[in-house]
């Protein structure tokens, strides 16, 4: 019995990431589009600009998993009942933070992702302008 022990180990920890996924179906509108044309051209818009919880570096629209799939419905949901996108994202923002959009708003906690980069372009410049006229000199 001891030497199964191991064994049963392993196999009880390489089956858990199969117990981790749901069982419930997906929502109404997670993979499903809204039957008016603009409404889904409102939503896929939205969409694109709100980073899958799970994922982190995919939007809702591009993730398959099923935090996206929720919040995708969600979206279709309160477009269909004819709530603005930019109220839609005001209350994401709201609810997880500023971090659930690829724009967040400029302010006292959000200025360095849109002046560092600016920054650092220019010392590249400034490092690269300097190498090459130390090679024109030399």
């Amino acid at each position: 019995m001891r030497r199964f022990l191991p064994l049963a180990a392993l196999a009880l920890a390489m089956s858990t990431p199969v117990l981790a996924d749901s069982l419930m179906p997906a929502a109404k509108y997670a993979d499903e589009q809204l039957a008016d044309p603009g409404q889904e051209k409102q939503a896929k818009a939205l969409m694109e600009t709100i980073r899958c919880l799970v994922c982190q570096g995919q939007s809702i629209a591009d993730s398959n998993a099923e935090m996206a799939g929720d919040m995708r419905a969600l979206i279709r949901t309160r477009i269909e009942a004819g709530e603005k996108p930019e109220a839609i994202r005001a209350w994401l923002i709201e609810r997880y933070g500023d971090w659930v959009s690829f724009k967040p708003p400029l302010d006292g906690l959000t200025w360095p992702l849109y002046v560092l980069p600016v920054l650092f372009l220019g010392l590249g410049l400034w490092i690269v302008s300097g190498r090459l006229k130390r090679r024109r000199k030399g």
